[in-house]
């Protein structure tokens, strides 16, 4: 047996290598210095190109008629709430599991988020949950493709359609992802994207707001330009805010979605090695394969941690063993947002109107996201670019830590 790397051996997977990220590529430099150089940094400039063409390109990759590009994530579901004429007071059902700004973009409109448990085996809303929640007051959904693993619109979209309520995809993690064939964004009215740091397709900060519809295309234009119809003229239609994108986030864009399907390849390959790793392995599950997901994409790579298969032994220990053998693992994220202090109902109550139904968020209990915060394992999505025999150092890791559980008590 084989000295755990926590108490001096050898790191099982020392040699995992995966690139470092967001990378910088000689076109992202090339395309910003193209922006630079043009002196049309503002897209409102009339030989101002680069958010154009990327709208353009990425509605496209996304199979979406429309696109926007805004500031960031959380601007984007802010624009698509506007878009879909959200009021205060409006209830809008999110699930508990997910970043924070899928929830409080609710807020900052003035209506009330209303939390619906997910599934502990996607991590994805759970629609008999979403149909519980359901009032005189729902006007819609946002539901995330946590991880870039697409929430199940077989049972999701039937319940939208007959409370009559709109369906945002918060597609945050989801670039690429495909579900039936399709790509994930526009399948429901409104979908929405970030481009932050983090994300499989990155320009630092950035978002994109996607749909099918001209209606809502035309009116998220107004709403993430200050109002205006055009930008070059001084005359505003409605209040807003701007969230424009820069041209040269756009530029750099450009460049990055050059490489994402080469990129989303070699993770899916990844993907696979790491599942077959994981086979033989008790307590360590992935999440499960579906024929109608066609093609995921990534953000976060999570997996399901099971005490009783490791003799009891908690997750954090686990994680302290597996982080020693060179493996860079982490909770995700670490509370259902209804614990968020944030979400707080007298924090919540100053922000939408006084006759507003708000649940008291603190005193919720929803097993299913209370089991993922529980039992989560999460890994970035750039491991998956790892070199070749990446893969099986993390499974020999994970076996390393099993096979010496009884002196990590």
């Amino acid at each position: 047996m084989v000295e755990l790397a926590l108490h001096g051996g050898p790191a099982a997977a020392e040699g995992l290598s995966f690139p470092s990220w967001p990378q910088c590529t000689e076109q992202s430099k090339e395309n910003i210095l193209d922006a630079l150089e043009t002196e049309a940094w503002c897209r409102n400039y009339s030989d101002a190109e680069w958010v154009d063409t990327f709208e353009e390109r990425f509605s496209d990759y996304q199979d979406a008629e429309y696109g926007i590009a805004v500031s960031n994530g959380t601007a984007a579901i802010e624009v698509a709430l506007r878009m879909l004429d959200v009021h205060p007071g409006d209830e809008v059902i999110v699930p508990p599991y997910t970043f924070i700004a899928t929830a409080s973009a609710v807020t900052e409109l003035g209506a009330v988020p209303i939390f619906a448990d997910i599934d502990p085996d996607t991590y994805n809303l759970d629609a008999d949950a979403v149909a519980e929640q359901v009032t005189e007051n729902t006007v819609g959904v946002v539901g995330v493709h946590i991880a870039g693993y697409p929430m199940d619109f077989d049972e999701l979209l039937p319940v939208v359609e007959e409370h009559d309520l709109f369906l945002v995809e918060d597609a945050a993690h989801a670039q690429g992802a495909e579900w039936r064939g399709e790509r994930v964004g526009a399948i429901g009215d409104v979908g929405t994207f970030s481009f932050q740091a983090s994300k499989a397709l990155s320009g630092g900060e950035g978002g994109m707001v996607v749909t099918n519809d001209d209606v809502l295309a035309e009116q998220g234009r107004l709403v993430h330009n200050i109002g205006r119809m055009d930008g070059k003229v001084y005359r505003h239609y409605e209040l807003a805010s701007n969230m424009r994108l820069s041209e040269f986030q756009g530029a750099l864009l450009c460049a990055q979605l050059d490489d994402l399907d080469d990129q989303l390849a070699t993770r899916r390959r990844n993907d696979e090695r790491l599942r077959a790793e994981l086979a033989d392995i008790d307590g360590i599950s992935p999440k499960p394969q579906d024929d109608r997901i066609t093609a995921r994409g990534y953000c976060l790579y999570d997996l399901k941690y099971d005490p009783e298969a490791f003799d009891g032994l908690s997750r954090d220990d686990f994680l302290e063993a597996l982080s020693a053998e060179g493996v860079p693992a982490s909770k995700g994220y670490v509370m259902p947002m209804y614990k968020q202090p944030a979400f707080a109902r007298n924090v919540v109550q100053a922000r939408v109107p006084a006759n507003a139904s708000v649940p008291t968020y603190r005193n919720m209990f929803l097993p299913g996201v209370e089991e993922v915060t529980s039992t989560n394992i999460s890994m970035s999505h750039q491991v998956l670019l790892a070199e070749e025999g990446g893969m099986e150092a993390i499974g020999h890791a994970i076996r390393k830590v099993a096979e010496n559980v009884d002196i990590l008590h």
